[in-house]
């Protein structure tokens, strides 16, 4: 006989996640608000991506951005510089937002009047992917330098996204990176994903990745 148990909690946490991210998504829904999560891992050129899409998009569109960090306020600095609404969340060691944590810095911020929130999570491609945030649709960045296998490392990660920026296009020649590859591989994974070439440095591909944000919008707001 067994001198312990071992008793498995993670179901449970992740009920109640889902729970409170279905109730965040549907409040946001009732304001017309569309929260996008966006994940990659750190160096991918995230907050890079957000200034060119901030820029892209706000004429038409009143947006706010959630950066999250273990530490720093790096990343706030920057994006406050381009006019968006945005808010600093520290997570205090944890690597990866939950929906709790998602309710909480939108209601520092304030959601009201804004039509896009871009929540910047935490560089990782793990536990990001197992929480449900609440967010109408998730995206994710894989950047050149990361290499075309990544999908294969984390394929969860991949799974779940609805469309992938594959980011620095620009400094392809640079490195051994397979586009049709690296799309052959994810669409195995996602079949219905979109994925979107671009080059947060140059721009390329920032026109496409702004329309795709366009229509998901104009789809929430219709619905």
């Amino acid at each position: 006989m067994e001198a312990y148990k071992i008793f498995e909690i993670k179901k449970s946490v992740f009920d109640d996640n889902d729970r409170q991210a279905a109730l965040l998504r549907g409040e946001l829904k009732k304001s017309k608000t569309f929260l996008l999560n966006l994940m990659s891992s750190p160096g991918s050129g995230k907050t890079t991506t957000l200034v060119r899409t901030i820029e892209a998009l706000k004429d038409e569109m009143r947006i706010g951005v959630v950066e999250a960090d273990v530490d720093s306020d790096v990343d706030a600095r920057t994006i406050s510089q381009t006019g968006a609404k945005v808010i600093q969340l520290h997570t205090g060691g944890m690597c990866h937002l939950d929906a709790n944590m998602t309710q909480q810095g939108l209601a520092e911020m304030g959601t009201q009047g804004l039509d896009l929130i871009i929540l910047e999570n935490i560089g990782n491609l793990l536990c990001p992917a197992d929480f449900d945030t609440g967010a109408a649709k998730n995206a994710m960045i894989l950047s050149v330098p990361e290499g075309d296998d990544k999908p294969l490392k984390y394929p969860h990660m991949f799974s779940i996204v609805d469309v992938l920026l594959i980011n620095k296009i620009d400094a392809m020649s640079f490195f051994d990176f397979d586009l049709a590859a690296a799309s052959e591989r994810v669409k195995k994974l996602n079949p219905n994903i979109e994925i979107i070439p671009i080059s947060a440095k140059t721009g390329q591909g920032i026109g496409e990745w702004a329309d795709w944000i366009r229509t998901e919008v104009k789809n929430w707001k219709e619905l």
